[in-house]
């Protein structure tokens, strides 16, 4: 061994050798620290144990492997005469300097995103460096900034303390190995580095059925560049599928409910709903999409901390859906359920892809009633491309307008939250009755117009840092989640009852929903209890309160409002009125960037990347998905949903004819 040793570094690669066990040590430590962190998720026995941590080392090495290539580049080819001359020690001492730098500053950076989402970094990781203003200011704002970057800076310095104390330095400058010398090692680099780049998956390292311990196994690093090849994904390469003549066709099975009629149409949804029960009603509609409130925050759902007391009261005021799901576990993948009412398609969420203006989306049919249609964003709505996605299909756009500018083709206008009217603000936006209270005058200015009016609300003060205005609640700005939720909740019945003061409110219907939970890290594939979240509709005209327990999804919470407001549309959403759906029809689509899942009386069929399909029986008491025989009927309508969406999407089906 350490003969092998010997030969892999040379004296010249002594520095590089101190390098790879420095990384790899650390890398060892905080894979510890996951693993303990994360204890009460793991599924313990010895052999995973090992498994875990071994399967770990050796995608270290492929990180290391990477990291050195250059550094070996660089030392191979340097002629023997320069080997510690000013221009060598300048050279290789920032290299190292830099090379440590980002390693500590990134197994950092990886406690902050596995407290946050309890994973090695993903795609969310790669979509934040876009975002480089809110995400330091996030991070600013939820921890000691200076001080962490002092911490940082001064391990670094230690680390590269203890290699000169090794004489790891002084032997890297002073040797005479040869080009052949150095020449047999560098290959075996160069090929590591290539095998791992071209052979190796990420997914490789997903060998257990417990989430967590797949995780542990990845290496972050590894992780961050797999995610930024794959941030988008090929459903046809990647997942089952039928012909997709057979899928287009079974489509219609999935959406038809009671006197809908098909229409010639090149997308196979698309559909006249007819209702004509009674009249149509025109009420305002606004719609508050809540940031991270998971179902389990309500004294409903057996929460006992009396964090939503407006919220719990108004179960018994409103249509409320005490079973329904978001379809995914980030705010832009509820965004896309709740306006484009279609599946989640893998990778990317169609409000961050290209292509994705002109879509068939609950606006249209709120144009098709004659409504204007506005999206309220309280921080910049460039941030994930949003003023983009919603500009782009018929909304006009109110944020802090301090982001770039939606593109000359589209006619949105687009409105300042300006200095003046904001009393607090984050890095994520202005508070929650900030916006409300900019809604609330766009309302004024709507209603005078007499034209109904629909507005999307975004929120945000639910969202680290967890910072609110002062001397608002009983909880302490900053402190906790507990806090942000409990904010939030006054600002909503705030929101509301200034509402009430207004001669439009008795027209207006307000839709509350989540746009996907606190956190949907849990054992198995999907955790299909982080999905679950509570919506309600309140202030409906003619209409009893009453809670829904049909198994929901996202998708469906607007078709269930057009129903009770008996409207006649022409629709190519997937979402449904589910008043109208029969006990066998209900459903929830829940799915991260890469699994996924259709639930159907307490069952989920979960679809892979590698093709794969995994059938379960969910244990809704203690949350745990047990695996049972594939049933093909449901793998069938689970490929459906997704091929569908995915393939309705590829061919620019999804857009207006």
């Amino acid at each position: 061994m350490h003969t092998l040793i010997n030969k892999l570094f040379p004296k010249r690669f002594t520095l590089l050798k101190t390098y790879t066990l420095t990384f790899l040590s650390i890398s060892f430590l905080l894979r510890i620290v996951f693993y303990f962190w994360s204890f009460n998720e793991i599924d313990f026995s010895i052999i995973h144990f090992f498994r875990t941590f071994l399967t770990g080392l050796f995608f270290d090495l492929g990180v290391i492997s990477f990291f050195a290539i250059p550094f070996i580049l660089y030392l191979l080819l340097i002629p023997r005469k320069l080997y510690g001359s000013t221009l060598d020690k300048a050279i290789i001492n920032f290299a190292y300097f830099i090379g440590i730098l980002i390693f500590v500053f990134t197994f950092f950076a990886e406690i902050t995103f596995w407290e946050e989402f309890k994973r090695r970094f993903n795609f969310i990781a790669v979509d934040y460096l876009v975002y480089t203003y809110e995400v330091v200011e996030n991070i600013n704002q939820s921890y000691p900034l200076p001080i962490l970057i002092t911490v940082v800076i001064i391990i670094t310095l230690g680390l590269i303390y203890l290699a000169k104390k090794k004489s790891a330095f002084n032997i890297t400058f002073n040797n005479d190995d040869n080009f052949k010398t150095k020449l047999l090692p560098a290959i075996f680099w160069i090929v590591l580095a290539l095998i791992f780049g071209l052979l190796i998956p990420n997914k490789s390292a997903e060998w257990s059925k417990n989430r967590y311990e797949n995780e542990l196994s990845k290496s972050g690093i590894y992780s961050f560049f797999s995610a930024f090849r794959n941030n988008e994904l090929n459903y046809t390469e990647f997942y089952k599928t039928n012909d997709i003549k057979t899928s287009l066709k079974n489509s219609k099975n999935i959406v038809a409910i009671k006197n809908d009629v098909f229409l010639a149409s090149k997308n196979p949804v698309s559909r006249m709903v007819n209702n004509v029960d009674s009249l149509q009603l025109k009420p305002n509609v606004i719609l508050i999409c809540i940031e991270s409130l998971s179902a389990n925050f309500l004294q409903k759902f057996g929460n006992k901390k009396s964090i939503t007391p407006y919220l719990d009261t108004m179960i018994n005021e409103s249509v409320f859906f005490n079973n329904a799901f978001a379809t995914g576990t980030r705010t832009i993948r509820g965004m896309e359920a709740i306006v484009l009412s279609v599946p989640p398609t893998p990778g990317r969420s169609i409000v961050k892809r290209p292509n994705n203006s002109n879509l068939f989306s609950i606006g249209e049919v709120f144009k098709q009633q004659g409504y204007s249609r506005t999206f309220f964003y309280g921080g910049d709505g460039y941030f994930d491309n949003m003023n983009q996605f919603f500009g782009g299909n018929g909304f006009d756009i109110v944020d802090r307008g301090r982001g770039f500018m939606i593109g000359d083709n589209f006619n949105a206008k687009r409105i300042n939250i300006d200095d003046n009217e904001v009393t607090f603000e984050n890095a994520w936006g202005v508070c929650d009755e900030d916006i409300y209270n900019k809604v609330i005058q766009q309302a004024d200015i709507a209603h005078k117009k007499n034209k109904p009016f629909f507005n999307f609300i975004m929120t945000t003060s639910n969202h680290r840092p967890y910072t609110y205005p002062k001397n608002k609640i009983d909880i302490p700005s900053g402190t906790s989640r507990a806090g942000a939720v409990k904010y939030t909740d006054f600002a909503i019945k705030k929101f509301i009852n200034n509402a009430k003061k207004k001669s439009w409110f008795k027209n207006t219907v307000f839709v509350i929903m989540a746009d996907h939970c606190a956190s949907s890290a849990g054992r198995s594939e999907l955790d299909v209890a982080n999905y679950h979240i509570p919506a309600w509709i309140y202030n409906l005209p003619n209409t009893p309160t009453n809670e829904i327990s049909t198994l929901s999804s996202q998708i469906d919470v607007f078709p269930t409002l057009f129903g009770y407001l008996n409207w006649t549309y022409k629709s190519n959403l997937f979402g449904r009125d589910v008043n109208k759906i029969e006990a066998n029809q209900e459903r929830a689509l829940i799915a991260n960037y890469q699994k996924l899942g259709l639930l159907k009386q307490n069952k989920v069929m979960v679809l892979g990347a590698g093709k794969t399909a995994n059938f379960y029986q969910w244990n809704s008491k203690n949350n745990k998905l047990n695996a049972i025989s594939i049933d093909t009927n449901f793998l069938n309508e689970t490929i459906t949903y997704y091929q569908t969406a995915d393939y309705l999407f590829q061919n620019k089906l999804m857009e207006l004819e």
